[in-house]
């Protein structure tokens, strides 16, 4: 292993969503993540979130298989679950179970909802946490009703960042106190928290709570995706009035416009009028024409173009392991750097070394697998 995070160790309990993107980022920068699964099964290269991982397969059922989970958790630095609130502690794994084994676990909490509250034990998904908060009623088109963005805002960036936050605020105090805590991470605080500017502008007067009216929702028409000649897109940025200027310039828009850039009353019609505008060349003719200006115009690409572009394919931000195009590590570190992405393990797959590592011999191990405890 190699990274800022090397020596750190990870236990992560098996799930969906932000709880493994989050073990995915800390083992991508050296941690050791333990992934404790369910069931043995065979390797799948798609399973990005799980890559760089070792796993472990136990039947969490049985007293045994508790008993290897607290042995595991009793040697690691951090625990992340993403359970509804009482899963774990049904099982005997909850805070107060793995403190008394590991006083200094830092015991990571990922739920939508939160620990508490009156809709903790509800189910949802990101577009459920994004409507409650406010942040979907802000997203699409003034017309329509609103577009979630894919699964991006709660799950991952109110979930998996804010956990992945939590952990190593919670890492950091354990230096000073000697001892762990539960970081209680809930999507709707997290996606909340994003939203510090739009409050902002709230609190202001500045924010309509009309869709598609306001400065970064596609309600100016310098900050929008606008469609092209050949059905593709490019995406119009320029804030700032000298990025703006530039933008008049190259897209040869009228010139008293520079004067008048947020002045919301000319906002309407200058989207149509932008849109002819750049209805009359192709995506890429376009992208050539702003190439390299402050104009913040660029073209939209698909996925299956996004790793070829030249920015991109310089910095390596895309790599390919076993076939399968997924995200380099971010960020990057000067001087320890992670090494090359490690594949996803097969479910259980290091099983038998795990139990090694904790101290197990191969006849509590066999006896292990001929009672059921590891599955």
């Amino acid at each position: 292993m190699s990274g800022p995070l090397t020596g750190l160790k990870i236990v992560e309990m098996q799930g969906i969503g932000p709880a493994p993107l989050a073990g995915q980022l800390l083992a991508d920068l050296g941690a050791q993540v333990t992934l404790i699964t369910r069931a043995s099964g065979k390797a799948d290269p798609t399973d990005i979130n799980n890559r760089g991982k070792r796993s472990v397969a136990l039947n969490l059922k049985s007293a045994a298989g508790i008993e290897v989970a607290l042995a595991l958790i009793e040697t690691a630095d951090v625990l992340i679950e993403g359970f509804r609130p009482g899963v774990m502690e049904r099982m005997s794994l909850g805070p107060s179970d793995c403190h008394a084994r590991n006083p200094g676990l830092v015991y990571g909490r990922m739920t939508g909802w939160g620990q508490d509250g009156p809709l903790a034990q509800t189910a949802g998904h990101d577009i459920n946490y994004l409507g409650l908060t406010g942040l979907l009623q802000a997203t699409g088109d003034p017309d329509r009703p609103p577009t979630p963005p894919l699964n991006i805002g709660a799950d991952y960036g109110g979930g998996t960042m804010f956990l992945l936050f939590g952990i190593m605020a919670a890492l950091y105090e354990r230096q000073s106190s000697g001892v762990g805590q539960v970081v209680d991470a809930a999507m709707v605080d997290g996606a909340s928290a994003l939203m510090g500017l739009v409050h902002g502008f709230i609190g202001a007067g500045r924010w309509s709570e009309q869709r598609g009216a306001n400065l970064l929702d596609g309600g100016a028409p310098f900050y929008r995706s606008y469609e092209c000649a050949d059905g593709k897109f490019i995406a119009v940025g320029p804030l700032e009035p000298q990025f703006f200027a530039e933008l008049v310039r190259l897209a040869d828009l009228p010139d008293d416009h520079r004067a008048t850039q947020l002045d919301t009353r000319t906002w309407a019609e200058r989207r149509e009028s932008y849109a002819r505008v750049f209805r009359q060349k192709t995506r890429d003719e376009w992208a050539a024409i702003f190439e390299g200006s402050d104009a913040c115009v660029t073209p939209v690409l698909s996925w299956s173009e996004a790793a070829s572009h030249p920015h991109l394919a310089a910095r390596e931000t895309f790599v390919t392991r076993d076939g399968v195009t997924q995200a380099a590590p971010a960020p990057r570190f000067s001087r320890s750097a992670p090494g090359p992405v490690a594949p996803p393990p097969a479910p259980g797959g290091d099983t038998e070394t795990i139990l090694h590592d904790l101290g197990y011999d191969r006849d509590e191990i066999d006896q292990m697998r001929a009672d059921g405890t590891l599955s």
